[in-house]
């Protein structure tokens, strides 16, 4: 953050990226956004690149559709490793961060270099809160191999700063009753990123079955009153924003009494 402000700030940025922009659109402070960047200059081109020379010509999100994450799933192409763009493996499938920790560095572990890491239950409801522990670590042993990435999917999310091939945010999610919910340790996987696809290569008859057993076999909730479970009630999926459904579109914006 020090080098940006030195480079320039947020100003020299905008007005890279100026041709993208609609300069007249209006700001809080009444004048149209393109003043506030019009005597910007850099000062570092290291710092701020030109959209000519980006840092990075494969950047901003993916958002995945596929019969893995009907309602999408997505990707940080800038933090993936090209290598792993396009690739099918067998799935290593954890049915929670708890099952995760405790496994991932067993030497027991059928997992290879080819292998996509899948964990379960980290989305809105099944955490519940959709925590940032979607950039799951790589497995001991590949580590002292020498590997750094895998494909990796859950339906959680994960700090803006972290690295990987990750994809996340998958909705619906497996707690409520997304495919991901669906996905065995053997299962093959497609990741096709510049297609912008997530594939489970199980036949829609197999899915069928292991839905039907997947509610006959689902645990008891284990929240039954208070906030928790008022949440886990009404949360929304992460391509809805993870609102509440009884919020969404009637919130407003008057305030009626004065507020302490």
């Amino acid at each position: 953050m020090e080098d940006l402000h030195y480079a320039g700030g947020l100003p020299a940025v905008l007005k890279e990226l100026a041709p993208l922009l609609n300069r007249d659109a209006p700001t809080a402070w009444g004048e149209p956004v393109g003043t506030a960047f019009a005597h910007a200059e850099c000062y570092n081109r290291e710092v701020i690149r030109t959209l000519a020379q980006p840092v990075n010509a494969v950047s901003g999100i993916w958002v995945l559709k596929g019969n893995l994450c009907p309602n999408g799933a997505v990707v940080k192409p800038s933090a993936a490793s090209p290598s792993l763009f396009s690739h099918q493996g067998p799935a290593v499938a954890f049915e929670s961060i708890e099952d995760l920790r405790a496994r991932i560095d067993d030497p027991a572990l059928e997992v290879t270099e080819r292998s996509i890491l899948v964990l379960k239950g980290c989305g809105p409801k099944g955490y519940p809160g959709m925590a940032e522990v979607g950039n799951m670590p790589l497995p001991r042993k590949l580590l002292e191999k020498g590997l750094r990435d895998m494909v990796r999917i859950s339906d959680a999310r994960m700090s803006g700063t972290a690295f990987g091939t990750v994809v996340l945010h998958v909705a619906p999610e497996a707690e409520a009753g997304g495919p991901l919910a669906l996905v065995h340790s053997g299962d093959q996987i497609l990741f096709d990123g510049p297609k912008r696809r997530l594939e489970l290569l199980v036949t829609p008859e197999e899915l069928v079955r292991r839905a039907a057993r997947w509610k006959e076999q689902r645990p008891a909730p284990k929240y039954a009153r208070g906030y928790y479970s008022l949440y886990i009630q009404h949360v929304l999926q992460a391509d809805r924003g993870c609102d509440l459904d009884f919020l969404t579109g009637s919130s407003g914006s008057t305030v009626d009494r004065e507020s302490h």
